[in-house]
Protein backbone atom coordinates (compact mmCIF):
# COMPACT_ATOMS: atom_id res chain seq x y z
CA UNK A 1 0.00 0.00 0.00
CA UNK A 2 1.38 3.65 -0.51
CA UNK A 3 1.24 6.06 2.40
CA UNK A 4 -2.09 7.91 2.12
CA UNK A 5 -0.20 10.99 1.80
CA UNK A 6 0.77 9.84 -1.68
CA UNK A 7 -2.85 8.95 -2.34
CA UNK A 8 -4.09 12.37 -1.61
CA UNK A 9 -1.22 14.05 -3.91
CA UNK A 10 -2.61 12.01 -6.78
CA UNK A 11 -5.57 13.92 -6.08
CA UNK A 12 -3.69 17.25 -5.95
CA UNK A 13 -4.36 17.81 -2.02
CA UNK A 14 -2.12 18.75 0.09
CA UNK A 15 -0.90 15.64 2.77
CA UNK A 16 -1.57 18.47 5.47
CA UNK A 17 -5.13 18.85 4.41
CA UNK A 18 -5.96 15.20 5.84
CA UNK A 19 -6.68 13.63 9.20
CA UNK A 20 -5.08 10.42 9.14
CA UNK A 21 -6.08 7.58 11.06
CA UNK A 22 -2.82 5.52 10.81
CA UNK A 23 -0.24 5.50 7.44
CA UNK A 24 -3.21 4.30 5.00
CA UNK A 25 -6.74 5.88 5.90
CA UNK A 26 -7.96 9.27 6.12
CA UNK A 27 -10.63 11.47 7.21
CA UNK A 28 -11.35 14.52 4.25
CA UNK A 29 -12.12 17.48 6.27
CA UNK A 30 -15.14 18.97 4.51
CA UNK A 31 -13.81 22.31 3.85
CA UNK A 32 -10.86 20.64 1.54
CA UNK A 33 -13.90 20.33 -1.13
CA UNK A 34 -16.97 22.28 -0.50
CA UNK A 35 -16.13 25.09 -2.17
CA UNK A 36 -14.72 22.87 -5.75
CA UNK A 37 -17.06 22.77 -8.65
CA UNK A 38 -17.42 19.52 -9.93
CA UNK A 39 -14.99 18.41 -12.61
CA UNK A 40 -15.71 15.15 -13.39
CA UNK A 41 -18.21 12.74 -14.96
CA UNK A 42 -19.99 9.79 -12.53
CA UNK A 43 -20.77 6.30 -13.71
CA UNK A 44 -22.97 4.32 -11.78
CA UNK A 45 -22.28 0.27 -11.08
CA UNK A 46 -25.66 -2.26 -10.98
CA UNK A 47 -26.39 -5.56 -11.75
CA UNK A 48 -28.86 -8.15 -13.18
CA UNK A 49 -30.38 -10.16 -10.12
CA UNK A 50 -28.00 -11.46 -7.66
CA UNK A 51 -27.59 -15.15 -6.95
CA UNK A 52 -27.06 -15.03 -3.05
CA UNK A 53 -23.43 -14.79 -3.38
CA UNK A 54 -23.78 -11.44 -4.67
CA UNK A 55 -22.40 -11.34 -8.69
CA UNK A 56 -19.41 -9.16 -8.00
CA UNK A 57 -20.44 -4.80 -8.16
CA UNK A 58 -17.73 -3.90 -5.62
CA UNK A 59 -14.98 -6.29 -7.18
CA UNK A 60 -15.90 -5.03 -10.76
CA UNK A 61 -16.46 -1.27 -9.66
CA UNK A 62 -12.89 -1.52 -8.36
CA UNK A 63 -11.47 -3.14 -11.39
CA UNK A 64 -12.77 -0.70 -13.15
CA UNK A 65 -11.68 2.25 -11.65
CA UNK A 66 -8.04 0.59 -12.08
CA UNK A 67 -8.62 -0.05 -15.60
CA UNK A 68 -9.55 3.81 -15.86
CA UNK A 69 -6.25 4.49 -14.16
CA UNK A 70 -4.75 2.01 -16.11
CA UNK A 71 -5.56 4.06 -19.48
CA UNK A 72 -4.57 7.29 -18.30
CA UNK A 73 -8.11 8.40 -16.70
CA UNK A 74 -7.27 10.34 -13.51
CA UNK A 75 -10.24 8.29 -11.41
CA UNK A 76 -11.65 7.36 -8.45
CA UNK A 77 -14.39 4.89 -6.66
CA UNK A 78 -17.07 6.23 -4.01
CA UNK A 79 -18.40 3.11 -2.31
CA UNK A 80 -20.35 2.03 0.51
CA UNK A 81 -18.69 0.96 4.36
CA UNK A 82 -19.32 -2.55 4.91
CA UNK A 83 -21.60 -3.42 8.43
CA UNK A 84 -20.12 -6.17 10.46
CA UNK A 85 -23.27 -8.10 9.90
CA UNK A 86 -22.60 -9.56 6.76
CA UNK A 87 -18.97 -9.15 7.13
CA UNK A 88 -19.29 -11.94 10.12
CA UNK A 89 -22.67 -13.03 8.28
CA UNK A 90 -23.04 -14.40 5.36
CA UNK A 91 -20.73 -12.46 3.28
CA UNK A 92 -17.74 -12.12 5.33
CA UNK A 93 -16.62 -8.64 3.79
CA UNK A 94 -17.25 -6.10 1.51
CA UNK A 95 -14.56 -4.26 0.52
CA UNK A 96 -14.36 -6.30 -3.10
CA UNK A 97 -12.08 -9.19 -3.49
CA UNK A 98 -8.85 -11.01 -5.02
CA UNK A 99 -6.71 -7.91 -7.57
CA UNK A 100 -9.91 -5.87 -7.27
CA UNK A 101 -10.04 -4.76 -3.17
CA UNK A 102 -9.89 -1.74 -1.25
CA UNK A 103 -7.48 -1.80 1.24
CA UNK A 104 -7.04 -2.22 4.25
CA UNK A 105 -9.71 -4.84 3.54
CA UNK A 106 -9.72 -5.77 7.36
CA UNK A 107 -9.66 -2.04 8.76
CA UNK A 108 -12.03 -1.15 6.61
CA UNK A 109 -14.51 -4.62 7.22
CA UNK A 110 -14.16 -3.94 10.62
CA UNK A 111 -14.72 -0.73 13.23
CA UNK A 112 -13.49 1.33 9.40
CA UNK A 113 -12.55 5.11 10.88
CA UNK A 114 -15.60 4.25 13.68
CA UNK A 115 -18.47 5.93 11.28
CA UNK A 116 -20.79 2.76 12.17
CA UNK A 117 -20.12 2.99 15.95
CA UNK A 118 -21.05 6.99 15.77
CA UNK A 119 -24.20 6.64 13.86
CA UNK A 120 -25.27 3.45 16.43
CA UNK A 121 -24.24 5.90 19.05
CA UNK A 122 -26.59 8.43 17.90
CA UNK A 123 -29.22 6.28 16.93
CA UNK A 124 -28.83 4.75 20.26
CA UNK A 125 -28.89 8.21 22.37
CA UNK A 126 -32.12 9.74 20.34
CA UNK A 127 -33.69 6.37 22.26
CA UNK A 128 -32.53 6.68 25.75
CA UNK A 129 -33.66 10.82 25.37
CA UNK A 130 -37.11 9.52 24.17
CA UNK A 131 -37.17 7.49 26.96
CA UNK A 132 -36.10 9.36 29.36
CA UNK A 133 -38.88 11.42 28.49
CA UNK A 134 -41.68 9.08 28.79
CA UNK A 135 -39.92 8.34 32.16
CA UNK A 136 -39.79 11.79 33.95
CA UNK A 137 -42.87 13.51 30.97
CA UNK A 138 -40.36 16.18 30.35
CA UNK A 139 -39.72 18.35 27.30
CA UNK A 140 -42.64 16.65 25.34
CA UNK A 141 -45.75 16.37 26.75
CA UNK A 142 -48.68 14.24 25.37
CA UNK A 143 -46.18 11.66 23.58
CA UNK A 144 -48.29 8.26 23.80
CA UNK A 145 -45.78 5.31 24.74
CA UNK A 146 -47.94 3.08 22.79
CA UNK A 147 -47.32 4.57 19.83
CA UNK A 148 -43.38 5.36 20.03
CA UNK A 149 -41.82 3.88 16.63
CA UNK A 150 -37.77 4.42 17.15
CA UNK A 151 -35.84 1.53 17.95
CA UNK A 152 -32.66 0.99 19.12
CA UNK A 153 -29.86 -0.17 16.68
CA UNK A 154 -26.28 -2.13 16.46
CA UNK A 155 -24.18 -3.08 13.68
CA UNK A 156 -24.63 -7.09 14.17
CA UNK A 157 -26.79 -9.70 12.91
CA UNK A 158 -28.71 -10.70 16.06
CA UNK A 159 -32.50 -12.09 15.75
CA UNK A 160 -32.87 -12.46 19.06
CA UNK A 161 -33.10 -8.51 19.63
CA UNK A 162 -35.56 -7.97 16.80
CA UNK A 163 -38.81 -7.86 19.44
CA UNK A 164 -37.82 -7.19 23.38
CA UNK A 165 -39.43 -5.54 26.26
CA UNK A 166 -37.31 -2.61 28.18
CA UNK A 167 -37.89 -0.93 31.42
CA UNK A 168 -38.83 -3.61 33.45
CA UNK A 169 -38.09 -3.82 37.33
CA UNK A 170 -39.92 -1.26 38.86
CA UNK A 171 -40.94 2.46 38.71
CA UNK A 172 -36.70 3.38 38.50
CA UNK A 173 -36.44 1.04 35.91
CA UNK A 174 -38.23 3.48 33.45
CA UNK A 175 -41.74 2.69 31.34
CA UNK A 176 -42.29 -0.74 30.16
CA UNK A 177 -43.00 -1.19 26.64
CA UNK A 178 -42.43 -3.29 23.84
CA UNK A 179 -39.29 -2.29 21.24
CA UNK A 180 -36.51 -3.63 19.77
CA UNK A 181 -33.36 -3.58 17.49
CA UNK A 182 -32.73 -3.10 13.99
CA UNK A 183 -29.44 -2.92 12.25
CA UNK A 184 -27.45 -0.09 12.35
CA UNK A 185 -27.42 0.00 8.45
CA UNK A 186 -31.18 0.28 8.58
CA UNK A 187 -30.98 2.77 10.76
CA UNK A 188 -32.98 6.47 9.25
CA UNK A 189 -29.52 8.15 10.83
CA UNK A 190 -27.10 6.16 8.35
CA UNK A 191 -29.64 7.60 5.60
CA UNK A 192 -29.43 10.59 7.38
CA UNK A 193 -25.89 11.08 7.18
CA UNK A 194 -25.29 9.24 3.79
CA UNK A 195 -28.24 12.05 1.70
CA UNK A 196 -26.91 15.22 4.13
CA UNK A 197 -24.91 17.64 2.39
CA UNK A 198 -23.32 19.40 5.06
CA UNK A 199 -23.79 19.90 8.48
CA UNK A 200 -26.09 22.55 8.81
CA UNK A 201 -28.06 19.95 6.32
CA UNK A 202 -27.38 17.26 8.25
CA UNK A 203 -29.22 18.96 11.85
CA UNK A 204 -32.28 19.67 9.70
CA UNK A 205 -32.48 16.18 9.05
CA UNK A 206 -32.09 14.96 12.45
CA UNK A 207 -34.59 17.23 13.39
CA UNK A 208 -37.11 16.00 11.21
CA UNK A 209 -36.55 12.66 12.51
CA UNK A 210 -40.25 11.27 13.58
CA UNK A 211 -39.74 9.45 16.78
CA UNK A 212 -43.46 8.46 17.61
CA UNK A 213 -46.91 10.19 18.23
CA UNK A 214 -48.75 11.88 20.68
CA UNK A 215 -51.77 11.44 21.61
CA UNK A 216 -53.27 13.39 19.64
CA UNK A 217 -51.67 11.94 16.61
CA UNK A 218 -49.10 14.97 16.53
CA UNK A 219 -46.04 13.38 15.03
CA UNK A 220 -42.75 14.08 17.54
CA UNK A 221 -39.62 14.68 16.57
CA UNK A 222 -36.23 14.48 17.21
CA UNK A 223 -36.09 18.23 17.49
CA UNK A 224 -39.14 17.90 19.94
CA UNK A 225 -37.02 16.27 22.61
CA UNK A 226 -33.94 18.18 21.60
CA UNK A 227 -31.75 15.26 20.63
CA UNK A 228 -30.23 17.35 17.67
CA UNK A 229 -27.15 19.04 18.91
CA UNK A 230 -25.63 15.78 21.06
CA UNK A 231 -26.54 13.98 18.11
CA UNK A 232 -24.77 15.87 15.71
CA UNK A 233 -21.85 15.91 17.78
CA UNK A 234 -21.51 12.34 17.98
CA UNK A 235 -21.92 12.63 14.12
CA UNK A 236 -18.60 14.92 14.08
CA UNK A 237 -16.38 12.96 12.12
CA UNK A 238 -18.32 10.40 10.98
CA UNK A 239 -19.85 13.17 8.33
CA UNK A 240 -16.34 13.79 6.84
CA UNK A 241 -15.60 11.03 3.72
CA UNK A 242 -13.15 8.64 3.87
CA UNK A 243 -9.78 7.98 1.58
CA UNK A 244 -8.59 5.04 1.03
CA UNK A 245 -6.92 3.07 -1.82
CA UNK A 246 -7.77 0.01 -4.20
CA UNK A 247 -4.86 -2.88 -4.64
CA UNK A 248 -3.49 -0.40 -7.41
CA UNK A 249 -3.47 2.15 -5.60
CA UNK A 250 -6.17 4.06 -6.99
CA UNK A 251 -7.96 6.45 -4.71
CA UNK A 252 -11.25 5.51 -3.05
CA UNK A 253 -13.87 7.50 -1.11
CA UNK A 254 -15.81 5.02 1.34
CA UNK A 255 -18.27 6.64 3.03
CA UNK A 256 -22.09 5.38 4.51
CA UNK A 257 -23.34 2.17 4.64
CA UNK A 258 -26.95 1.56 3.98
CA UNK A 259 -28.53 -1.36 3.07
CA UNK A 260 -30.47 -1.67 -0.25
CA UNK A 261 -33.17 -3.58 0.68
CA UNK A 262 -34.44 -2.02 3.48
CA UNK A 263 -32.91 1.50 2.55
CA UNK A 264 -31.13 3.66 -0.29
CA UNK A 265 -28.39 1.80 -0.57
CA UNK A 266 -25.72 3.66 -1.70
CA UNK A 267 -22.33 5.76 -0.49
CA UNK A 268 -22.82 9.05 0.69
CA UNK A 269 -23.88 12.73 -1.13
CA UNK A 270 -20.61 13.76 0.70
CA UNK A 271 -18.38 11.43 -0.18
CA UNK A 272 -19.39 11.44 -4.44
CA UNK A 273 -19.41 15.51 -4.45
CA UNK A 274 -15.87 14.99 -3.01
CA UNK A 275 -14.53 12.53 -5.61
CA UNK A 276 -16.45 14.47 -8.56
CA UNK A 277 -14.45 17.55 -7.46
CA UNK A 278 -10.92 15.78 -7.45
CA UNK A 279 -11.39 13.66 -10.44
CA UNK A 280 -12.15 12.85 -13.90
CA UNK A 281 -14.47 9.91 -14.15
CA UNK A 282 -15.82 8.63 -10.29
CA UNK A 283 -17.11 4.92 -10.47
CA UNK A 284 -19.64 4.47 -7.81
CA UNK A 285 -22.50 1.34 -7.32
CA UNK A 286 -25.63 0.66 -6.03
CA UNK A 287 -26.69 -2.47 -3.58
CA UNK A 288 -28.15 -5.09 -4.95
CA UNK A 289 -29.83 -5.42 -8.82
CA UNK A 290 -30.94 -2.34 -10.65
CA UNK A 291 -34.73 -2.59 -10.17
CA UNK A 292 -34.08 -1.98 -6.14
CA UNK A 293 -30.88 0.02 -5.41
CA UNK A 294 -30.16 1.74 -8.99
CA UNK A 295 -33.86 3.28 -8.94
CA UNK A 296 -33.66 4.19 -5.36
CA UNK A 297 -30.04 5.75 -6.67
CA UNK A 298 -31.65 7.51 -9.03
CA UNK A 299 -35.04 8.94 -7.66
CA UNK A 300 -33.44 9.65 -4.24
CA UNK A 301 -29.91 10.19 -4.17
CA UNK A 302 -29.15 11.54 -7.36
CA UNK A 303 -31.96 14.29 -7.04
CA UNK A 304 -31.23 15.29 -3.13
CA UNK A 305 -27.33 15.09 -4.24
CA UNK A 306 -27.87 17.11 -7.65
CA UNK A 307 -25.92 14.90 -9.60
CA UNK A 308 -26.27 12.14 -12.38
CA UNK A 309 -24.06 9.43 -14.15
CA UNK A 310 -23.15 9.51 -17.46
CA UNK A 311 -23.55 6.09 -18.04
CA UNK A 312 -24.50 2.87 -15.94
CA UNK A 313 -22.78 -0.50 -16.21
CA UNK A 314 -24.51 -3.19 -15.86
CA UNK A 315 -22.81 -6.06 -14.10
CA UNK A 316 -24.05 -10.12 -15.26
CA UNK A 317 -22.50 -13.41 -14.61
CA UNK A 318 -22.80 -16.74 -16.41
CA UNK A 319 -23.63 -18.67 -13.07
CA UNK A 320 -26.90 -16.09 -12.32
CA UNK A 321 -27.73 -16.32 -15.97
CA UNK A 322 -27.84 -20.21 -15.61
CA UNK A 323 -29.83 -19.73 -12.41
CA UNK A 324 -32.50 -17.35 -14.07
CA UNK A 325 -32.60 -19.92 -17.00
CA UNK A 326 -33.58 -22.70 -14.08
CA UNK A 327 -30.44 -24.32 -13.62
CA UNK A 328 -30.13 -25.42 -9.61
CA UNK A 329 -28.30 -22.90 -7.65
CA UNK A 330 -25.72 -25.76 -6.87
CA UNK A 331 -24.93 -26.74 -10.43
CA UNK A 332 -25.02 -22.94 -11.66
CA UNK A 333 -20.92 -23.94 -12.11
CA UNK A 334 -21.62 -26.51 -14.77
CA UNK A 335 -21.76 -25.46 -18.21
CA UNK A 336 -25.32 -25.18 -19.53
CA UNK A 337 -25.23 -22.64 -22.85
CA UNK A 338 -29.44 -23.56 -22.70
CA UNK A 339 -29.59 -22.05 -19.62
CA UNK A 340 -27.83 -19.69 -19.71
CA UNK A 341 -30.00 -18.29 -22.92
CA UNK A 342 -33.04 -19.05 -21.02
CA UNK A 343 -31.94 -16.48 -18.13
CA UNK A 344 -31.53 -13.68 -20.60
CA UNK A 345 -34.86 -12.31 -19.75
CA UNK A 346 -33.57 -11.16 -16.79
CA UNK A 347 -31.28 -9.37 -18.45
CA UNK A 348 -33.09 -7.56 -20.87
CA UNK A 349 -35.56 -6.38 -18.17
CA UNK A 350 -32.23 -4.81 -16.54
CA UNK A 351 -31.50 -3.43 -19.70
CA UNK A 352 -35.09 -2.01 -20.43
CA UNK A 353 -35.15 -0.43 -16.82
CA UNK A 354 -31.64 1.37 -17.66
CA UNK A 355 -33.22 2.49 -20.50
CA UNK A 356 -36.57 4.59 -18.82
CA UNK A 357 -33.81 6.69 -16.67
CA UNK A 358 -32.56 7.95 -20.21
CA UNK A 359 -28.98 5.98 -19.58
CA UNK A 360 -26.59 4.53 -21.62
CA UNK A 361 -25.29 1.24 -20.78
CA UNK A 362 -22.38 -1.33 -21.13
CA UNK A 363 -22.64 -5.05 -19.38
CA UNK A 364 -19.80 -5.53 -18.15
CA UNK A 365 -19.19 -10.09 -17.96
CA UNK A 366 -17.76 -10.83 -14.35
CA UNK A 367 -16.06 -13.77 -15.56
CA UNK A 368 -15.70 -17.14 -13.32
CA UNK A 369 -13.40 -19.96 -14.05
CA UNK A 370 -15.71 -21.90 -14.30
CA UNK A 371 -17.70 -20.00 -17.47
CA UNK A 372 -16.66 -21.81 -20.46
CA UNK A 373 -16.44 -19.47 -24.18
CA UNK A 374 -19.28 -21.18 -25.60
CA UNK A 375 -21.20 -19.21 -22.13
CA UNK A 376 -19.48 -16.07 -22.88
CA UNK A 377 -20.02 -16.09 -26.71
CA UNK A 378 -24.06 -16.39 -25.93
CA UNK A 379 -24.10 -13.91 -23.67
CA UNK A 380 -21.94 -11.54 -26.07
CA UNK A 381 -24.08 -12.19 -29.02
CA UNK A 382 -27.24 -11.46 -27.21
CA UNK A 383 -25.94 -7.95 -26.02
CA UNK A 384 -25.11 -7.39 -29.67
CA UNK A 385 -28.81 -8.18 -30.90
CA UNK A 386 -30.29 -5.66 -28.49
CA UNK A 387 -27.76 -2.86 -29.78
CA UNK A 388 -25.50 -3.15 -26.45
CA UNK A 389 -22.03 -3.49 -26.33
CA UNK A 390 -20.84 -6.35 -23.44
CA UNK A 391 -17.65 -6.34 -22.27
CA UNK A 392 -16.32 -9.62 -20.09
CA UNK A 393 -13.89 -8.72 -17.21
CA UNK A 394 -11.68 -10.11 -15.03
CA UNK A 395 -11.15 -7.88 -12.07
CA UNK A 396 -10.67 -10.58 -9.25
CA UNK A 397 -8.01 -12.68 -10.71
CA UNK A 398 -6.15 -9.59 -13.00
CA UNK A 399 -7.22 -6.22 -11.12
CA UNK A 400 -7.25 -3.55 -13.53
CA UNK A 401 -5.30 -5.28 -16.25
CA UNK A 402 -8.34 -7.18 -16.67
CA UNK A 403 -10.84 -4.39 -16.90
CA UNK A 404 -9.12 -2.15 -19.53
CA UNK A 405 -11.09 -3.22 -22.12
CA UNK A 406 -14.13 -2.29 -20.14
CA UNK A 407 -12.38 0.84 -19.18
CA UNK A 408 -12.08 2.09 -22.38
CA UNK A 409 -15.91 1.61 -23.73
CA UNK A 410 -16.98 3.21 -20.21
CA UNK A 411 -14.22 6.51 -20.61
CA UNK A 412 -15.81 6.55 -24.51
CA UNK A 413 -19.47 6.04 -23.69
CA UNK A 414 -18.82 8.86 -20.52
CA UNK A 415 -16.46 11.39 -23.34
CA UNK A 416 -19.88 11.06 -25.56
CA UNK A 417 -22.56 11.70 -22.90
CA UNK A 418 -23.60 14.14 -20.39
CA UNK A 419 -24.47 13.53 -17.45
CA UNK A 420 -28.31 13.36 -16.70
CA UNK A 421 -31.47 11.40 -16.36
CA UNK A 422 -34.87 10.87 -16.94
CA UNK A 423 -36.54 10.48 -13.07
CA UNK A 424 -38.68 7.64 -12.93
CA UNK A 425 -41.41 9.74 -11.38
CA UNK A 426 -42.89 13.06 -9.72
CA UNK A 427 -42.48 13.56 -6.14
CA UNK A 428 -45.65 15.60 -6.33
CA UNK A 429 -47.65 12.58 -7.32
CA UNK A 430 -49.18 10.29 -4.34
CA UNK A 431 -47.83 8.03 -2.24
CA UNK A 432 -50.10 5.17 -4.29
CA UNK A 433 -48.82 6.69 -7.68
CA UNK A 434 -45.35 6.62 -6.82
CA UNK A 435 -45.18 3.03 -5.63
CA UNK A 436 -47.47 1.78 -8.33
CA UNK A 437 -44.94 3.81 -10.71
CA UNK A 438 -41.81 1.66 -9.36
CA UNK A 439 -44.18 -2.18 -9.31
CA UNK A 440 -45.12 -1.24 -12.51
CA UNK A 441 -42.20 0.17 -14.75
CA UNK A 442 -39.49 -1.51 -12.63
CA UNK A 443 -40.72 -4.72 -11.22
CA UNK A 444 -42.96 -5.53 -14.05
CA UNK A 445 -45.96 -6.40 -11.39
CA UNK A 446 -49.58 -5.99 -12.65
CA UNK A 447 -50.64 -3.95 -9.95
CA UNK A 448 -50.08 -3.45 -6.04
CA UNK A 449 -52.23 -4.45 -3.07
CA UNK A 450 -52.14 -3.64 0.32
CA UNK A 451 -53.14 -5.05 3.72
CA UNK A 452 -55.11 -2.73 5.80
CA UNK A 453 -52.21 -2.09 7.97
CA UNK A 454 -50.46 -1.00 4.59
CA UNK A 455 -53.52 0.80 3.79
CA UNK A 456 -53.93 2.80 7.39
CA UNK A 457 -50.16 3.89 6.72
CA UNK A 458 -50.85 5.15 3.45
CA UNK A 459 -53.64 7.43 4.15
CA UNK A 460 -52.12 8.39 7.54
CA UNK A 461 -49.00 9.75 5.96
CA UNK A 462 -50.56 11.42 3.02
CA UNK A 463 -52.96 13.40 6.24
CA UNK A 464 -49.62 13.98 7.84
CA UNK A 465 -48.09 15.83 4.46
CA UNK A 466 -45.67 13.31 4.05
CA UNK A 467 -47.02 12.52 0.51
CA UNK A 468 -45.04 14.28 -1.16
CA UNK A 469 -41.67 12.52 -0.14
CA UNK A 470 -40.31 10.14 -2.94
CA UNK A 471 -40.54 6.29 -2.12
CA UNK A 472 -37.88 3.57 -0.76
CA UNK A 473 -39.19 0.71 -1.77
CA UNK A 474 -38.31 -2.40 0.52
CA UNK A 475 -37.98 -5.53 -1.04
CA UNK A 476 -36.56 -9.07 -1.64
CA UNK A 477 -33.11 -9.12 -3.88
CA UNK A 478 -33.54 -12.40 -4.73
CA UNK A 479 -36.31 -11.83 -8.10
CA UNK A 480 -37.69 -8.75 -9.89
CA UNK A 481 -40.56 -9.32 -7.89
CA UNK A 482 -41.36 -9.23 -4.14
CA UNK A 483 -41.75 -12.93 -4.08
CA UNK A 484 -37.60 -14.52 -3.80
CA UNK A 485 -38.52 -17.96 -5.48
CA UNK A 486 -39.62 -15.81 -8.29
CA UNK A 487 -36.71 -16.05 -10.70
CA UNK A 488 -35.94 -14.95 -14.28
CA UNK A 489 -38.71 -12.35 -15.81
CA UNK A 490 -41.57 -13.02 -13.67
CA UNK A 491 -44.86 -11.87 -14.84
CA UNK A 492 -48.35 -11.23 -14.01
CA UNK A 493 -47.65 -10.84 -10.58
CA UNK A 494 -48.83 -8.56 -7.82
CA UNK A 495 -46.60 -6.32 -5.35
CA UNK A 496 -48.04 -6.39 -1.87
CA UNK A 497 -47.77 -3.36 0.32
CA UNK A 498 -47.62 -4.96 4.14
CA UNK A 499 -47.02 -1.64 5.60
CA UNK A 500 -45.12 2.15 5.45
CA UNK A 501 -42.76 3.75 8.11
CA UNK A 502 -41.57 7.40 7.79
CA UNK A 503 -38.04 8.57 7.52
CA UNK A 504 -38.92 12.00 7.79
CA UNK A 505 -35.48 13.13 8.28
CA UNK A 506 -33.85 10.66 5.64
CA UNK A 507 -36.46 12.80 3.30
CA UNK A 508 -38.39 9.35 1.88
CA UNK A 509 -41.15 6.98 3.07
CA UNK A 510 -40.50 3.12 3.13
CA UNK A 511 -42.92 0.80 2.09
CA UNK A 512 -42.52 -2.66 3.06
CA UNK A 513 -43.14 -5.70 0.91
CA UNK A 514 -42.59 -9.18 1.35
CA UNK A 515 -40.77 -10.79 4.19
CA UNK A 516 -38.12 -8.19 4.87
CA UNK A 517 -35.70 -8.31 8.09
CA UNK A 518 -34.32 -4.98 9.26
CA UNK A 519 -32.46 -7.07 12.16
CA UNK A 520 -30.57 -10.21 10.09
CA UNK A 521 -30.05 -13.26 11.50
CA UNK A 522 -26.61 -15.00 11.30
CA UNK A 523 -26.45 -18.17 9.07
CA UNK A 524 -26.20 -21.90 10.46
CA UNK A 525 -22.19 -21.59 9.72
CA UNK A 526 -21.65 -17.94 10.03
CA UNK A 527 -18.24 -16.50 8.85
CA UNK A 528 -17.39 -15.59 12.33
CA UNK A 529 -16.61 -18.42 12.72
CA UNK A 530 -13.75 -18.34 10.48
CA UNK A 531 -12.23 -14.71 11.82
CA UNK A 532 -9.11 -15.36 14.45
CA UNK A 533 -6.25 -13.02 15.71
CA UNK A 534 -2.71 -14.03 15.60
CA UNK A 535 -0.16 -14.08 18.59
CA UNK A 536 1.17 -10.73 16.52
CA UNK A 537 -1.96 -9.01 16.37
CA UNK A 538 -2.69 -9.59 13.05
CA UNK A 539 -6.85 -10.02 11.87
CA UNK A 540 -6.93 -13.47 9.59
CA UNK A 541 -9.61 -15.16 7.56
CA UNK A 542 -9.75 -18.97 7.46
CA UNK A 543 -11.63 -21.72 5.41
Amino acid sequence: MKPISEVARSLGLDPADLEPYGHYKAKLPLSVFRDKPPRGKLVLVSAITPTPAGEGKTTTSIGLVQGLARIGVKSAAALREPSLGPVFGMKGGGAGGGASEVLPMMDINMHFNGDFHAITSAHNLLAAILDNCLHNGSVVTGLDPRRVTWKRVMDMNDRALRDIVIGLGGRTEGFPRETGFDITAASEVMAVLCLADGIPDLKARLGRIVVGYASSGRPVTAGDVKAVGAMAALLREAIKPNLVQTTEGVPAFLHGGPFANIAHGTNSITATKAALALTDIVVTEAGFAFELGAEKFFDINCRYGGFAPACTVLVATIRALKMHGGKPLADVGKPDVEAVIRGLDNLDKHIENIHKFGQPCVVAINQFAADTPEEIRALEKHCASIGIKAVAARPFTEGGKGCTELAEVVRDLVAASEPQFTPLYDWNASIEDKIATVAREMYGAEAVDYTKRGRRDLEQLEKEGFGKLPVCIAKTQQSLSDNPALLGRPKDFLVTVREIHLAAGAGFVIPITGEIMRMPGLPKAPMAHRFDLTDDGEIVFGP
